[in-house]
């Protein structure tokens, strides 16, 4: 971290590059909000971009190891990394509980396995629920909570979103050596690992992720059922998130599922109107 850079800059400077859809959700919160939620994001990209770019499993081992070993010292009072130091101000005003991090990374140390399967969905859940179910939960504390019914509608919508991941990164994750597509669904549409590694393109992919597309559809109105009234408006951001990423579905659809050999994205422009018009009506 460069000198002049203090740790709430290394966060927005790390959450800013990512370039994700997460990003304009922050933006219409509350300044020490925003810093709480842009210091966790900053986290969640630490891990994860250690599973996704660092090559050799056994350094990425290493690296996540640290990073428990960063958390312990987090919440002993002692950070030492601007991550950490920015999530300090964080951890008791929200209630941030040491074991959603925890399972975060244990989610991330999931991905090195190689190659990476799933034989069906009910496994597949527990991978969303660390790196996707926790993450919503812990959002959602930082946003704003009255009643803990609450955490349960952030833990299906989490779900909800890593399921639009997979179906957006089918390609992408198949040549990394990751197929999130349960194994005895591929089987059931009749699609072949090999399919999607050579990214071969049929009618039964189509119906394989007509498939998932309906099974994430359901599970945002699932996680919409869920969440108590009285506190729609503290997670309005989750719903901005929740809009564009049904957007997004909604493009991925209509282009016949192209997903093997190209990531399907919504332009900034549109992420921020459907930002706006979400908070709006929330």
């Amino acid at each position: 971290m460069p000198a002049e850079m203090n740790p709430h800059d290394y966060c927005q400077a790390k959450a800013a590059a990512s370039g994700s859809s997460f990003y304009y959700s922050f933006r219409f919160l509350a300044p020490e909000r925003r810093r709480a939620i842009v210091a966790f994001y900053a986290f969640c990209r630490e891990v994860d971009d250690i599973a996704d770019e660092c090559h050799d499993s056994n350094l990425a081992r290493t690296k996540l190891a640290w990073w428990h070993d960063e958390i312990a010292r987090l919440y002993a009072g002692n950070p030492g990394h601007p991550v950490t130091l920015a999530l300090a101000e964080a951890i008791a005003p929200y209630h941030l509980p040491q074991d959603a991090f925890e399972q975060i990374i244990d989610g991330m140390e999931m991905d090195l396995s190689q190659p990476v399967r799933y034989p069906d969905f009910k496994a597949l859940r527990l991978y969303c629920h660390r790196v996707a179910g926790v993450v919503g939960e812990v959002a959602a504390s930082i946003f704003g909570i009255s009643d803990r019914a609450t955490l349960k509608y952030a833990n299906k919508l989490g779900l909800a979103f890593q399921l639009t991941n997979i179906i957006r990164d089918v390609g992408e994750d198949a040549r990394r050596g990751r197929i999130y597509l349960p194994e005895d669904e591929l089987a059931q549409f009749g699609v072949h690992p090999s399919d999607l590694l050579q990214a071969r393109m049929s009618d039964n992919f189509r119906r394989l992720m007509e498939f998932q597309t309906r099974r994430a559809l359901q599970t945002y109105d699932e996680a919409f059922a869920l969440l108590p009234a009285d506190d729609r408006k503290a997670q309005r951001p989750g719903l901005i998130m929740a809009a564009i990423y049904r957007a997004l579905l909604d493009e991925i659809r209509a282009d016949g599922f192209q997903v093997l050999d190209r990531r399907t994205s919504l332009t900034p422009i549109r992420k921020l109107w459907l930002a706006w018009r979400t908070w709006i009506k929330a």
